[in-house]
């Protein structure tokens, strides 16, 4: 980590390390969720006219890439992420 000082990283292991399984697992969700509500509001400043339904294609075919979207939804339209 670059932007990290050692002593500030060694305080974020520490913490890390105490932290219950449960804890770890509640916080990757929080950390997950506000990347895709990062990249929905991304995608939806590109293409304001793409309906919540389409935001979301969009937002798995940007995950899965082409191939498995696809293979995964084929009714689905190929929306630009």
């Amino acid at each position: 980590m670059n932007d990290t000082t050692p002593e500030a990283a060694e305080v974020q292991r520490r913490v890390l390390r105490a932290m219950s399984m449960e804890r770890k697992l509640k916080l990757l969700d929080e950390l997950c969720e506000g990347a895709r509500a990062t990249s929905m509001a991304g995608i939806r400043s590109r293409h304001p006219a793409y309906s919540d339904e389409e935001i979301r294609w969009a937002l798995w075919r940007m995950i899965y890439g082409d191939e498995l979207f696809g293979r995964a939804w084929p009714a689905a339209p190929l929306l630009a992420p």
